[in-house]
């Protein structure tokens, strides 16, 4: 599969090859003297008795060059060099890498071979196999969670008992998977600024946060009819839509007036990439138990 997102491109990157190749070529026959077996010629210039000689190119060099240009060529045409152009050895970089990580797989297996008997909760109480999971997740989950999996704005905390999308074995294994795309809509053509903050006052009333009394209420109207079918009735949230519970004291980004107002109006986005291309079964399955006894404590 070529990376160019135009033909003209791998033409271009063909013609530059080539071109290149050609241009030596040329260059050493202009220079072909040796064919011709002249001698060292004077130039008629001299400076302070120190006279000008034409030396012809050394044959050795001119062979040596010819031969590294026939190398070139050769290179070409058998490695994909030439634009799109596969070469007739059919190697690509993309399947040694591939080749290397499945080496690397087989190589690894029989350490998690070691656990394929044991349940979530086993794996979840077993040192060794926590340890196991510990390794994967610093290694393609810390980046975005963090290294002691507490999260960061936008990055959900996987060591308490909130889930977006459920925090049952089998949810925490679809997620690390498959991924998700959870998506607050924009609902500024459905609310005002105004609206947009009662309805603020009264989700932080639902936390026990600080909040105005006279306006919650006008908050809790609105939400029963533009948030509801998301976030539920009683504002517990559905892990079907990925839409949190806004009754706890946990939030994604953060519990301010204005950032809620600023959610509300302009939406949300977030993504957690499929990893079903990147980890094993043997390995997500490590991880989820992982995850899962992190709020889950054995």
């Amino acid at each position: 599969m070529s990376d160019f997102v135009s033909s003209g491109w791998s033409y271009w990157v063909t013609i530059i090859s080539l071109g290149g190749v050609i241009f030596c070529l040329w260059l050493l026959w202009s220079q072909r003297q040796w064919l011709e077996n002249k001698d060292v010629t004077d130039t008629g210039h001299e400076w302070d008795g120190v006279t000008e000689l034409n030396y012809p190119v050394p044959r050795w060099w001119i062979i040596f060059y010819l031969g590294l240009c026939a190398v070139g060529l050769a290179i070409m045409f058998m490695y994909p060099a030439l634009g799109s152009n596969p070469g007739s050895l059919g190697f690509t970089s993309r399947a040694e890498a591939e080749a290397d990580r499945l080496a690397q797989l087989a190589r690894i297996q029989p350490e998690y071979d070691k656990y394929k008997n044991l349940s979530f909760e086993e794996l979840a109480g077993n040192s060794d196999a926590r340890a196991l999971g510990e390794r994967l997740f610093l290694n393609y989950c810390a980046q975005c969670h963090g290294s002691d999996a507490k999260g960061s704005p936008g990055f959900p905390n996987l060591s308490d008992n909130d889930w977006l999308w459920g925090g049952t074995p089998e949810a925490i294994t679809h997620t690390i998977t498959e991924g998700r795309h959870g998506i607050m809509a924009p609902l500024a053509a459905a609310v005002t600024p105004a609206e947009a903050d009662a309805i603020a006052h009264y989700v932080r009333s639902l936390s026990g946060l600080s909040s105005d009394p006279t306006i919650a209420p006008l908050g809790q109207a609105k939400f029963a009819t533009v948030c509801a079918a998301c976030h539920g009735a009683d504002a517990k949230g559905n892990h079907l839509l990925g839409a949190p519970n806004l009754t706890d004291n946990v939030w994604l980004n953060s519990s301010s007036k204005d950032t809620i107002v600023k959610t509300i109006l302009e939406g949300r986005t977030g993504t957690m990439p499929a990893q079903k291309s990147v980890l094993t079964a043997d390995q997500i399955r490590m991880l989820a138990a992982y995850v899962w006894g992190m709020s889950n404590k054995q």
